[in-house]
């Protein structure tokens, strides 16, 4: 049976790294953020990513996290379940000389289901229509993942409509591209 699948590539837009491409295995369910809802991203976080510690979740193509850190994160802790694409983002890690950088294997919830150290910024894009985003944000807090006053990016389908988040982390900005929704919540000490 012939391979169909394309790998492709993420650019890093700005700061360190600006303009270098990475390569990303083509695995099932992988969506890299585009360079538009990237680039709107990053715009809102410019002021909280300076020395953040980042922890991004459902990982993938690495698309945010490498831009974190080449825009000045301290630090970012990757989750991947799927092998190929974990061992694609330890090579683009290795390539780039990332060393601030920390890639997991595994599965975001069991993560999540340890006691935590807390993250200024947490990237949150699961795979869509497999219900994980409540599970996550239950981890999160219950499991000290998030600091006081952390930024949680939240990529989903635009079809969940409203998100179900706990009551002290406040929308501050939305947008839609196509069928995803993209947010950014601020977290207030409970």
């Amino acid at each position: 049976m012939p391979n169909n699948r394309r790998e492709g590539f993420v650019r890093i837009i700005s700061g360190r790294w600006r303009g270098r491409k990475l390569p990303v295995h083509d695995v099932e369910g992988l969506r890299p953020t585009t360079d538009r809802v990237k680039e709107t991203v990053f715009n809102w976080l410019a002021q909280d990513l300076y020395e953040a510690k980042c922890l991004d979740l459902f990982t993938g193509s690495g698309s945010l996290s490498f831009e974190a850190l080449s825009r000045g994160a301290d630090s970012v802790t990757m989750i991947e379940l799927d092998k190929k694409a974990a061992d694609q983002l330890e090579k683009n890690r290795a390539t780039i000389g990332a060393d601030n950088a920390t890639i997991h294997n595994t599965d975001s919830l069991k993560f999540l289901s340890q006691p935590g150290t807390p993250h200024d910024v947490v990237f949150i894009d699961p795979p869509f229509r497999k219900n994980l985003l409540q599970d996550v944000f239950s981890l999160l807090e219950e499991n000290g993942w998030l600091a006081p006053h952390a930024i949680i990016y939240i990529e989903a389908e635009k079809e969940l409509g409203e998100l179900d988040t706990p009551s002290h982390w406040h929308l501050h900005r939305e947008k839609t591209a196509g069928q995803v929704c993209y947010r950014l919540f601020e977290r207030e000490e409970a």
